[in-house]
């Protein structure tokens, strides 16, 4: 029986959750969708956890509150992949709740589980229901009502993973995705995995890595959480008595239409803002029908340069002055990253599929590039929310623009002259990603039964913008196939990036049958060199 978890009991549920996790990472990736390799779910659920380890392991745990914060700003760094930054923010939200404790109950536990649930949901755009999201907010739901009845810790954990193993075989029948590949959500699995390592450390249990299995990894190893992020000319921060309206609904709503980048922290007795607007008179006024103002700062930061990222990130090398701008982007592949620094990428990060890079490792690049304001250019969908992440991280000025694909990040830095300053260069690259298409040309890396096909392992496969358009023992098959999808589109330019498993007979074949499905474009084949995908394809 379990009725206080202490900072040190904590650190032990950590450290278990974290081998759980990783001992089980193949079977959670096995549940992706798609029959691609990609180090998807498990992996990046699996390194963004473990970024958490490796910072309890170099610290003597305090408090809980402290060893909640440690590990949530470790793994905020550390996020891998839409997982692992969804992961991240529920252990923010959790660690928020206890900051202040020296210790919880069973009622304070569910409670921060909950908490967590929330912060997950107000960072998501769109949730969609049947994810990591719905299994753990059902989980979160049981743990609070059996508090009510049960100051047992461990009985709470039980009726949280009894909640969540029944929502978790209900996701395939909430998300057509996963009905139609016949699987449950890989993130939720995931989760469920974490809550009963943790579990089982209450119980007294050590789950011991498994012999020959990846140990997880991640850099970080950071204590607090600075949320800056600038993208209006005022950077303003407040604090405000929670006196004269319980519910901040509706000031981050008025903050959302005066500005952007908003950080709303609201406790019991005070409201914590900050907000990047034009306006921020006009936000202060608003302010104070929440309560009198405790404490005041408003900077420019068009004209004021930031100390912080001179203590945090190296200074520019005399080669490197100072620019308008700057930009990261995230590929694989010696000729991709060649082409991007023709196009004037200051930073390369090595990653995309199956290799995510980590919050930390974007972050890293864009505190080295000279310049205050960043564009970064994930290329990759599952890249998109980790990127984002740093935008409350630094004080630069990080706009993310969300391409997809190598081939979207491609045609956003081809438009980036179009536009005279920052704000319209965002919306020139944002467009001109959209304008493109991207087909994928690689192989099953297992057998899978998906929207009504059936997919061997090893056969050629054909992705359009993500999807699975056709598949197949024969490689010609599939080359027409896609070949003819694109040629619908009538594409003016077709590019052909040569993978590292790309042999010449393909490379020739391949543009033979895209230049008959296609007569009037205009061909171009680069080396990329990337793994993975034999052949990535641009037509626009």
């Amino acid at each position: 029986m379990t009725t206080l978890i202490t900072g040190e009991l904590f650190k032990k549920m950590i450290l278990n959750a974290t081998a759980a996790i990783n001992n089980n990472k193949q079977e959670i990736n096995e549940l992706n969708v798609f029959p691609v390799p990609d180090g998807d779910t498990g992996t990046n659920m699996c390194l963004t956890i473990g970024t958490a380890e490796k910072a309890l392991a170099a610290m003597t745990p305090g408090t809980l509150g402290h060893s909640t914060e440690v590990v949530a700003s470790a793994m905020l760094r550390g996020a891998r992949g839409n997982s692992g930054v969804i992961l991240s923010l529920l252990f923010r939200g959790f660690s928020r709740r206890l900051k202040d404790s020296d210790s919880a109950d069973a009622a304070a536990f569910a409670i921060a589980l909950a908490s967590g649930v929330d912060a997950a949901y107000k960072a998501v755009m769109k949730p969609a229901e049947g994810t990591i999201l719905t299994v753990s907010r059902l989980a979160a739901g049981a743990a609070v009502v059996a508090s009510e009845r049960e100051g047992d810790v461990e009985i709470i954990l039980e009726q949280a993973l009894a909640a969540g193993y029944i929502a978790l075989a209900d996701t395939m029948s909430q998300n057509p995705v996963l009905k139609k590949a016949g699987v449950i959500d890989a993130g939720a699995k995931g989760y469920l995995y974490i809550l009963d390592g943790m579990l089982r450390a209450l119980r007294g249990e050590v789950i011991e890595h498994k012999s020959g299995a990846e140990e997880p990894g991640g850099k970080a190893d950071f204590t607090q959480y600075t949320a800056e992020d600038i993208k209006f000319a005022y950077c303003t921060e407040f604090i405000a008595e929670r006196k004269f309206r319980p519910d901040t609904n509706r000031l981050r709503d008025y903050l959302d239409m005066h500005g952007d980048s908003v950080v709303v922290v609201d406790d019991d007795e005070i409201i914590k803002v900050h907000v990047h607007t034009n306006e921020p008179g006009a936000v202060l006024t608003e302010a104070l029908t929440y309560g009198p103002l405790l404490s005041v700062k408003v900077e420019n930061m068009r004209e004021q340069h930031s100390e912080t990222i001179a203590a945090e990130a190296p200074p520019p090398s005399r080669a490197e002055e100072m620019k308008d701008y700057g930009i990261v982007v995230v590929c694989a592949g010696d000729g991709l990253s060649e082409v991007f620094r023709d196009l004037g990428a200051d930073k390369i990060i090595t990653g995309g599929q199956t290799m995510n890079p980590s919050t930390e490792d974007i972050l890293e690049k864009k505190n080295a590039t000279p310049s205050n304001v960043v564009f970064v250019l994930p290329n990759n969908k599952n890249i998109i929310m980790a990127a984002e992440q740093c935008i409350p991280l630094t004080n630069k000025r990080v706009i993310v623009i969300p391409t997809k694909s190598i081939p979207q990040g491609v045609s956003a830095l081809f438009a980036i002259d179009a536009a005279e300053n920052t704000d319209d260069m965002a919306v020139c690259m944002t467009e001109a990603a959209a304008r493109v298409h991207t087909a994928l040309i690689t192989t099953a890396s297992r057998d899978s039964a998906f929207d009504g096909l059936d997919i061997k392992e090893g056969e050629h496969l054909a992705l359009l913008e993500n999807s699975i358009t056709a598949c197949g023992p024969l490689a010609d098959d599939v080359f027409d196939a896609i070949a003819g999808v694109i040629g619908d589109f009538s594409p003016e330019f077709i590019t052909v990036f040569t993978g590292e498993s790309a042999e010449e007979g393909e490379t020739e074949n391949i543009m033979n049958r895209l230049s008959s499905a296609s007569p009037g474009a205009e061909m171009t084949v680069i080396n990329g060199g990337q793994p993975v995908y034999k052949f990535i394809i641009a037509a626009e």
